[in-house]
């Protein structure tokens, strides 16, 4: 059976709130983006501490770090520069906190892939020996503003690196916000499938008033029934994280805020959404025969 957690941030900023309602929900853990309004990278070794301390006392396993790494502009040298930094700050924060996760993007989306194609894969030659070398794992997460925004362009690029190191961050919320992706269940998913790594959930709708939007577990576009039915038969053991990136309110998270998640702002209400999103994905899988 697999773990759940809950992204820290898509609750508070402040890790106790965060935690309280983990354990709350008896999740197995959390992963980490902002705390205290500082990204992964930009953790102290006393935050990183409280960190590890807090959620040890609580009982709660962290399962990853979920960095903006590679959320940047392919063409720019300092941007490459400054990021391979950041990963390294990451990789670090990931160590103390005992997970081999570090989550991981394929820059802003510019178009048609195929003519960067090949500069994807030369730029991640040296984040893959780093990870080589230090014994962590790259969740590289489909996400719809980047170049990798679906289960077959995931599958494509992952095979293209040809590294143990690079697994698939399924995200079947992010599918359903490209223009031109597929069914996130059963058909994303199955490209990646084999393979999969981690998992964020979060629903959405194609067809929102303004576009692609966020809503609340189970009442999106998603067959989370149906995929959840597939993870349990399958036998995946990893971990599936809510990232609930909706709020209770008629005014949702603004985009620019969705595509750089983090900070106070972002966080605002976050803990009632969760809340409801959890009840909702726990009731799904009580009507799956599953009793958390």
């Amino acid at each position: 059976m697999f773990s759940m957690a809950v992204i820290t941030d898509e609750v508070s900023q402040n890790l106790d709130v965060a935690i309280k309602l983990a354990v709350a929900f008896d999740l197995e853990g959390v992963e980490i983006r902002s705390v205290w309004d500082k990204p992964p990278q930009a953790l102290n070794e006393t935050d990183i501490d409280q960190i590890r301390g807090k959620t040890e006392e609580a009982g709660l396993k962290i399962f990853g770090v979920a960095a903006p790494f590679f959320k940047c502009d392919i063409d720019s040298d300092e941007a490459y520069r400054d990021h391979l930094e950041i990963l390294r700050k990451c990789i670090h924060v990931a160590q103390v906190f005992g997970t081999p996760l570090v989550r991981v993007f394929a820059f802003w989306k510019q178009t048609p892939l195929e003519a960067y194609w090949d500069k994807i894969i030369d730029r991640y030659q040296e984040p893959i020996r780093m990870a080589e070398g230090e014994g962590m794992i790259f969740g590289l997460e489909n996400e719809h503003t980047t170049m990798i925004r679906t289960g077959l362009e995931t599958r494509r690029i992952i095979d293209a690196l040809g590294s143990p190191v690079v697994k698939p961050l399924w995200d079947p919320g992010n599918e359903v916000c490209t223009d031109d992706g597929e069914p996130p269940y059963p058909d994303g998913y199955n490209h990646i499938k084999q393979d999969m790594y981690h998992m964020h959930i979060k629903d959405a709708v194609k067809d929102g008033p303004d576009g692609p939007e966020c809503v609340s577990m189970g009442e999106g576009d998603i067959d989370y029934r149906g995929h959840f039915s597939d993870l349990i038969e399958s036998g995946y053991d990893g971990c599936v994280s809510l990232e609930t990136h909706w709020r209770p309110k008629t005014e949702q998270i603004r985009k620019d805020l969705l595509n750089r998640p983090g900070g106070s702002e972002f966080s605002e209400l976050g803990e009632e959404a969760s809340r409801i999103c959890l009840q909702n994905t726990l009731a799904m899988l009580k009507d799956l025969g599953v009793e958390r």
